[in-house]
């Protein structure tokens, strides 16, 4: 519990800035709590903390192993529930504390769209395939994947690349060699490139 309280007051500290009043608040709320439930935890009296001060840390420490995990397919409701102990009702109960306004499952869908958008719109990351980024964001099926960044976004994820980095084939398609036809000459020892008039040089007497 010490790391994600750690966690959570450091974004507190990088994100009031921009936080709304009531994102402020919750966040505030939340770091008491997960104060308490770690004094709590190293005094052994978890239990006797109020109820809703145990949901909102479990709630946390939820909404901390997905993070950690959203690159992985195999991150899903039930495998949660099953890493916490708790049934797939009751985790959906905690979540709905967190105040995301969706559900688990599509909070996660958005994570990972999110993070598979930022790397979309990364320059070190432009040659990498699309598909591999899906896939990286634990969304293996590019189909799957087109259709929901073209939801969550209103754009494929091609042309949202294109859009932010530009031609992304195109900076790395070779330049074609400039080649000059050769000059002649004409016996004269003058290349015909260099006659005045491009005519022939007319012969001495």
């Amino acid at each position: 519990m010490g790391a994600l309280l750690a966690g959570l007051l450091t974004r507190l500290a990088r994100e009031s800035g921009a936080l709304r009043p009531a994102d402020k608040h919750r966040l505030e709320t939340a770091v008491v709590d997960l104060f308490a439930a770690t004094l709590a935890h190293h005094l052994d009296t978890y239990e006797d903390l109020p109820h809703e001060t145990r949901t909102r840390t479990l709630a946390l420490r939820i909404q901390s192993f997905v993070r950690q995990r959203l690159q992985d397919s195999d991150l899903t409701p039930p495998m949660i529930a099953a890493a916490h102990h708790i049934s797939l009702g009751h985790l959906h109960r905690v979540f709905q504390t967190l105040g995301h306004g969706s559900t688990l499952a599509a909070w996660i869908r958005d994570q990972r769209l999110a993070g598979a958008r930022a790397d979309l719109a990364d320059p070190a990351q432009r040659t990498t395939p699309i598909h591999q980024v899906a896939a990286r964001w634990g969304i293996p099926d590019p189909a799957l994947f087109s259709r929901a960044f073209r939801t969550a976004y209103g754009t494929s994820p091609r042309d949202y690349r294109h859009h932010i980095l530009g031609d992304t084939t195109a900076r790395h398609r070779p330049r074609p060699t400039e080649t000059r036809a050769p000059l002649s000459h004409n016996g004269d020892g003058v290349p015909d490139g260099q006659r005045s008039g491009g005519g022939p040089v007319p012969a001495l007497p």
